[in-house]
């Protein structure tokens, strides 16, 4: 098998961004109709998923990911408009800060509901009508470094987004049979319009010293992640996590020096 520039076509493939509205989902959906895809977005803000619908040229479904009976009506909406949906990612999320002690059953069943839930519940629906129509194709799901690290304040939070990394692992398995792939990307520190309302001042200085890289990461370069595992470049590619964190992950606590820019283990 040689290598074409055309792999990394989606030229027509019907691509759901859930949580497609605004930041890494937004920029996910962007790079898929830059590379010919036709993006369905399913985004519960009605103005968000208006607008971003627009500028991709997509389709905008007002819909609460984490509801069965809406997610059904999403699909059958985007099949009957778009045509059969090839890829999906599951990008939607949400997380407040609870510590352990604290935190209400009503809290655990909204983090597990906003991060958790709807991965299991757009990944069945989908591969369903993949296995019904024949078709190949490719989930994502979005999930988080704090699926591989500990997280104070964010268990639940950290515990659903290891069962994305987990359940992303198994689906591949399950599903690969039917020529279904299925990975996930886990990202740090991405710069999205609620990172920013949310970022404390000189946050950036502070980014610059905890990234290898030095800087935030951009969603573009989560999207461009999000292609070529959409594309064919990835086609043996099933069962992974890729962490688009400009090495926090491989970093295990080491960081930048406030002063000299060298690699320390813990604080100086």
């Amino acid at each position: 098998m040689s290598m074409n520039p055309s792999s990394v076509l989606l030229t027509d493939r019907v691509a759901v961004v859930t949580g497609g509205g605004a930041g890494i989902g937004r920029g996910i959906a962007r790079g898929f109709a830059a590379f010919g895809a036709k993006v369905a977005i399913w985004e519960r803000d009605a103005d968000t998923a208006a607008s971003a619908a627009e500028e991709v040229g997509g389709l905008g479904i007002t819909t609460d990911v984490r509801d069965s009976a809406q997610v059904d009506e999403a699909l059958a909406r985007t099949v009957a408009e778009l045509g059969p949906v090839t890829i999906l990612v599951n990008n939607a999320g949400g997380v407040f800060f609870s510590s352990l002690l604290e935190t209400s059953e009503n809290g655990w069943d909204a983090l597990y509901r906003a991060n958790l839930k709807h991965v299991i519940l757009c990944t069945q629906r989908v591969a369903r009508t993949m296995v019904a129509e024949g078709n190949s194709g490719s989930i994502i799901s979005v999930t988080s470094i704090e699926g591989v690290r500990a997280a104070p304040g964010y268990a639940s939070y950290a515990a659903a987004k290891a069962g994305v990394i987990n359940f992303t692992k198994t689906a591949a398995l399950e599903l690969a049979p039917h020529g279904i792939r299925v990975n996930a990307l886990a990202p740090d520190i991405t710069l999205t319009e609620g990172m920013a309302t949310v970022a404390p001042p000189g946050a950036e200085a502070g980014f610059r010293l905890t990234v290898p890289m030095g800087r935030p990461g951009h969603v573009d370069e989560m999207a461009g992640a999000a292609v070529f595992l959409a594309s064919e470049l990835s086609s043996y590619v099933t069962g992974q996590t890729i962490h688009v964190d400009g090495g926090t992950q491989a970093s295990s606590g080491w960081y930048h020096h406030p002063k000299t820019g060298a690699y320390v283990l813990g604080p100086s």
